[in-house]
């Protein structure tokens, strides 16, 4: 089968789009691992396909490049957002269905695209970080100098923990500046650190907000470039209108052939 596919990435985190209106194109997790290897297929840390649903302006299905279906992407919705602007779908505000439920997203200033994330009204501690769900599960963990830890090894010891080795978790290693933090993160479904990951950053963001309830941005660093996170802050624990904001870039486009 010939299949007809672009590629995106938002700040660095890099996916395989494919335009699904019409309903025909069906993947198997074998040709999802395939396309997303670096070295024999595309390379990408995930894949999408742009569904049509009614109600909405378009559906996201992602996976994740071992191609298994995964949970939220936030670098993957403003990616697939970009995409839909792409294909002709151009709209004011945006409204699209992921597996966390629906999402809006609009374009600001210097084509950054605005994607509203899942309020969050729970972190917990567990030894010495935090877990929350922002649409995918996460663990975030302070460090001293992010540069130098080593993300992969400590990453994977704690996805395969006890605590979390049944479903998984995505592991965040933060450094917080005075008017930025710095995020590395281990992404389970790639089991490797990623150049960026919305979600992550989105939970980094929220772990480290101050004290004070109200509106926040946090200006965020990863390897792959530079995001920002806004949101209310109503409780300890409790935040609502977050929005994760930052680049979507067309990379290339092609066709391949997958058996």
């Amino acid at each position: 089968m010939q299949l007809d596919f672009k590629k995106y990435q938002g700040a660095g985190n890099d996916f395989v789009i494919i335009d699904n209106r019409k309903g025909n194109i069906q993947l198997t997790k074998a040709q999802i691992h395939f396309l997303c290897n670096r070295r024999f297929g595309i390379g990408a840390d995930g894949l999408m396909l742009l569904n049509s649903l009614e109600n909405v302006d378009f559906e996201m299905v992602y996976f994740n490049a071992d191609g298994a279906e995964g949970s939220m992407c936030g670098n993957g919705g403003r990616c697939i957002t970009q995409f839909a602007y792409d294909l002709g779908i151009h709209k004011e505000n945006y409204l699209f269905l992921a597996s966390d439920g629906p999402h809006e997203a609009f374009f600001g200033k210097n084509n950054w695209i605005h994607l509203k994330m899942k309020d969050v009204n729970t972190i917990t501690t567990n030894n010495e970080g935090f877990v929350l769900d922002t649409g995918s599960p996460h663990y975030v963990k302070e460090v001293n100098d992010v540069e130098t830890t080593d993300v992969v090894h400590n990453g994977r010891e704690i996805r395969y923990s006890e605590a979390f080795k049944e479903k998984g978790i995505n592991v965040n290693f933060v450094e917080v500046e005075h008017n930025k933090i710095i995020v590395r993160t281990y992404e389970r479904g790639v089991e490797d650190e990623t150049l960026s990951c919305g979600t992550g950053v989105t939970a980094s963001a929220l772990v480290f907000a101050h004290n004070d309830n109200g509106f926040n941005r946090v200006e965020v660093s990863t390897k792959g470039g530079h995001l920002a996170v806004e949101f209310d802050k109503i409780g300890e624990h409790q935040f609502n209108h977050i929005w994760l904001c930052g680049p979507a870039t067309f990379v290339y486009e092609g066709s391949i052939e997958i058996n």
